[in-house]
């Protein structure tokens, strides 16, 4: 059981060859479960194994090539570390080999769009995150145009909730996330981060991600290895603003980012 009483780091483990940030660093199941062993160690509450690279421009993999990655190291991880382990996926076939193997949450940057995703989902028993993503990894930032983005983010993450429940999805086991980087310009994504109550007034968990993304580098100047701090600063101000999972690949710093806002928000801070 994962406990969202107060901001929780979800651990990044990519067991792809081809990830914007980390492909091909963890490809493999010992790999993966010494950086999973080591997440574990630094303070991550959950670990988020995706076999399938959603980086602008990416075209994806077939079905049983992503069995092939993810399988294998959830089930080496069940019997290595003691946290709930979430799959990034879109695939119903995925969906349901990962339960069965151990997983405990399904996070899908496709809000399952896909067909019979939500009936897969559903059958799993397991907690779905839905996403918003305006296209999709192949042609999402070819040219994102928003009205309001946050009205818009909102509006769309209203009906997937409905469409999950209406499926027969607990409401208790549903989380949502606004998709930064996912068919966003960088003003887009700030003023998301800006307004993320809006998006917690929803009434469910809200899930971020915005470590190490092309937001950060832009903004500050920075290469993909000196997004550290940039990318530290996001999940704080995520947490300080409502997120209850944070994802991360630097999860040390992270962990200590969130532990330091929640401290400041115990003792009376405010916006």
């Amino acid at each position: 059981m994962l406990s969202l009483h107060r901001p929780q780091v979800m651990g990044v483990l990519n067991v792809t060859p081809d990830s914007f940030s980390d492909g091909g660093r963890f490809v493999g199941a010992s790999a993966a479960i010494e950086h999973a062993q080591a997440m574990q160690a630094a303070g991550a509450a959950i670990i988020d194994i995706g076999g399938e690279s959603t980086r602008p421009g990416s075209t994806g993999v077939s079905i049983q090539a992503e069995l092939d990655r993810v399988i294998p190291v959830i089930e080496a991880l069940n019997d290595s570390v003691d946290l709930p382990l979430s799959v990034d996926t879109s695939k119903p076939a995925v969906m349901a080999a990962s339960a069965r193997a151990g997983a405990g949450l399904i996070n899908d940057v496709m809000a399952l769009r896909r067909p019979g995703a939500l009936e897969a989902a559903r059958d799993t028993g397991l907690p779905v995150c839905l996403m918003h993503m305006q296209g999709t990894p192949a042609t999402m930032q070819d040219n994102p145009v928003y009205d309001d983005v946050v009205a818009e983010v909102r509006a769309f993450l209203q009906e997937r909730l409905t469409a999950a429940q209406e499926a027969g999805i607990p409401a208790g086991k549903l989380l949502v996330d606004p998709g930064f980087g996912f068919g966003k310009r960088d003003p887009h994504n700030a003023k998301l981060l800006a307004e993320l109550p809006a998006i917690g007034e929803l009434g469910f968990p809200v899930l971020t991600g915005l470590s190490r993304k092309s937001l950060v580098g832009r903004v500050l100047g920075r290469a993909l290895p000196d997004r550290l701090a940039g990318s530290i600063a996001a999940a704080a101000l995520a947490s300080w603003k409502g997120a209850a999972i944070v994802r991360a690949h630097d999860v040390a710093e992270t962990v200590d980012a969130v532990n330091l806002m929640e401290y400041v928000r115990a003792q009376g801070g405010s916006d």
